[in-house]
């Protein structure tokens, strides 16, 4: 069993940046990050696979966000630039086996999850 630990999360204002990190207590493959609002389904973000190289990034976040991982850590980290009031949500990094998917469902290991809140 992997443990997810996310931290980074807060308050800030619009048109301002966070890094979000998630920590994984074992090796990892494929990562990913997802966001959800109240009643709402959770939502793809982006996602990373276990070399770096490949990235995938929902049309709403695209040159405004970037994955990245530190294996040597077991880390990733989502880079938030150019935050908007509609990014406010909490924010989970998820893990599963080799492939990168956008389906929440294909993921195997979840974090708790950070609150993201952006004022306009």
């Amino acid at each position: 069993q992997v443990q997810l630990v996310e931290s980074g999360g807060g308050l800030v204002q619009a048109g301002g940046s966070l890094r979000l990190s998630c920590a994984a207590s074992g090796r990892v493959y494929a990562m990913g990050w997802f966001r959800q609002a109240p009643g709402q389904e959770r939502e793809f973000v982006a996602a990373i696979s276990q070399s770096g190289d490949t990235t995938y990034y929902t049309d709403s976040v695209k040159g405004r966000f970037t994955i990245s991982r530190d294996n040597a850590k077991n880390t990733v980290y989502l880079q938030m630039n150019s935050l908007k009031p509609e990014d406010t949500d909490v924010y989970y990094c998820a893990a599963k086996g080799a492939t990168m998917t956008l389906n929440p469902n294909e993921y195997w290991y979840w974090g708790q999850g950070t609150q993201v809140t952006v004022s306009s």
